[in-house]
């Protein structure tokens, strides 16, 4: 079994925030993990999402929901190229359905994911040529000190990351949720701005 398969198996496999949970609340999940991630040695972009939803916790299949419908939308793709591991590699901040909070919205990633499995994961594939770092969690964790304060500064400065001279490219978006749908009225730029070369990227890392 290849690296990365081997490696997805045991992603599959792995219960650490129900049985050694981080400090802090909330402390356990409130279902039985079900990890959520496609591993690939031959997808050159790799898609960085933040967590699982209830539907792709239900389904086990990512972004199998609107958020998703509307990623694919902005990627200028339809659900089999999506699906396609030699396509694409989708790995998010924490695997698991993290829960609800008291006003009814997801949960932050799990914070055991990410030192558990996320470097791992990324020598797994050294093939990666761009990162679509979807969400703060994600931006922070792939892009480091060049990460701005806030999610909006991050992406509205997206060239600073994009453009620069590091392998793999990093393109930051905001979450495709349909709760981010205020914001994407409020920032109209993204969609003049971003959104093409978004689909250009796409097509030419062999995504499209």
């Amino acid at each position: 079994m290849s690296g990365a398969d081997g490696l997805s198996h045991a992603i599959a496999r792995c219960r650490v925030c129900r049985d050694c949970p981080a400090g802090g609340p909330p402390r356990r999940l409130p279902h039985e993990p079900r990890p959520v991630a496609i591993l690939s040695e031959t997808a050159r972009i790799l898609i960085a999402g933040q967590a699982p939803g209830l539907r792709v916790h239900e389904t086990g299949i990512p972004f199998n929901d609107r958020s998703g419908d509307r990623l694919r939308d902005w990627m200028g793709i339809g659900r089999d190229e999506f699906y396609d591991p030699d396509r694409f590699a989708i790995l998010p901040m924490g695997f698991c359905f993290p829960g609800y909070d008291a006003k009814g919205s997801d949960l932050p990633p799990r914070r055991e994911c990410a030192p558990e499995w996320r470097e791992e994961a990324m020598a797994a594939m050294p093939q990666i040529e761009l990162v679509l770092a979807i969400g703060i969690y994600a931006q922070n964790w792939h892009m480091g000190e060049t990460s701005r304060k806030t999610l909006t500064e991050t992406v509205r400065n997206w060239r600073d990351s994009f453009l620069a001279n590091r392998a793999p490219r990093i393109l930051p978006l905001p979450h495709p949720s349909w709760r981010n749908t205020g914001w994407l009225k409020k920032n109209p730029w993204f969609e003049d701005e971003v959104l093409p070369e978004l689909k250009k990227a796409i097509r030419l890392y062999g995504g499209g």
